[in-house]
């Protein structure tokens, strides 16, 4: 996630209105995705936390109305949305009790699995969508363990069709042509990374 961040903070207002590798997706709206992704896997948390079941999303309609609303922001706050929206959930992923962990969890309509399982949906979710971006993120750039962890369908399937990504130029580089610097290079930022939970 810390990756993401820090080449979302470097994008441009023109950078994010351009479109995604993601077919009629804008690259505002891939991260206005993954920012209301957060959201709805902290909603189902919190139910997992109370031993109940609690919607990821109030409904569909809302779902993509929260996203169109997200990614028609300016690029500032939309970053803030993006780093709020993970701080968020990584603060109740951390205080999760170990009971919670086992609650079995729906996201929309899938089958019902263990809460645990959310942190490698949250994983797949954020790596997928980072190469979605089409700023020069690609699969060669993901960590040893996303690269061979088991995956459910249809994450696994997503990830294999990654690996045919051919990226455009880096975000990154055209920001160092332009002589801006990443946005505090190598420091972490509150909220921008899950964590482990404790054994």
């Amino acid at each position: 996630m810390q990756r993401l961040i820090d080449d979302a903070r470097i994008m441009t207002s023109s950078d994010l209105r351009a479109p995604s590798l993601l077919p009629g997706w804008s690259r505002a709206q891939v991260l206005s995705h993954l920012a209301r992704g957060a959201d709805a896997m902290r909603n189902v948390l919190v139910g997992a936390r109370a031993g109940q079941d609690r919607p990821a999303y109030a409904s569909p309609e809302a779902r993509h109305a929260d996203i169109d609303r997200s990614a028609a922001a300016e690029a500032k706050e939309l970053v803030d949305d993006l780093v709020s929206s993970a701080m968020a959930l990584r603060t109740v992923v951390r205080q999760l009790p170990d009971t919670a962990w086992r609650y079995q969890v729906q996201m929309l309509d899938s089958p019902r699995f263990p809460a645990t399982q959310l942190l490698a949906r949250r994983l797949a979710e954020v790596e997928l969508h980072h190469c979605d971006l089409g700023i020069g993120y690609g699969h060669d750039q993901w960590s040893a363990v996303f690269g061979t962890m088991e995956l459910d369908e249809p994450m696994r399937s997503q990830r294999t069709e990654r690996l045919s990504y051919v990226q455009p130029g880096s975000v990154r580089d055209r920001s160092m042509a332009r002589k801006i610097p990443p946005y505090r290079a190598g420091q972490p930022l509150p909220g921008s990374w899950i964590g482990r939970r404790r054994a």
